[in-house]
């Protein structure tokens, strides 16, 4: 069974930084297509950088400012989030698919977490 734990969310002031954590059992990160995703209120959940086997793909909207990464041992996603900005506040959430495939498509993940909030003001 798939289990994603995400942690590492808060407040914080524009320009600052955050870094989430997306814990995995069931899959092994270092393998599988894992990725992240936020969702804010009234609005449907988007793509924001997912990675397969070292290849990395991000939203426009995070590419140089986000760095998507993972520790094989611990089995662990990460989410550094650098120059944030007050409409980055979301709901983060951590996801993993089976197959090849590595896209930032929502529907296309088969498993999820549970969310963490990342608030960012102005």
């Amino acid at each position: 069974q798939v289990q994603l734990v995400e942690s590492g969310g808060g407040s914080v002031q524009a320009g600052g930084s955050l870094r989430l954590s997306c814990t995995a059992s069931g899959v092994t990160y270092s393998s599988a297509c894992m990725g992240w995703f936020r969702q804010k209120p009234g609005q449907e959940r988007e793509g924001v950088a997912s990675t397969r086997d070292g290849r990395s793909t991000y939203a426009e909207f995070v590419q140089g400012r986000f760095t998507i990464s993972g520790d094989r041992v611990k089995n662990t996603l990460y989410l550094q989030m650098d120059s944030l900005k007050p409409e980055d506040t979301a709901m983060y959430y951590c996801a993993a698919k089976d197959g090849w495939m590595c896209p930032l498509r929502v529907r296309m993940y088969d498993y999820w977490g549970q969310g963490t909030q990342v608030t960012v003001s102005s």
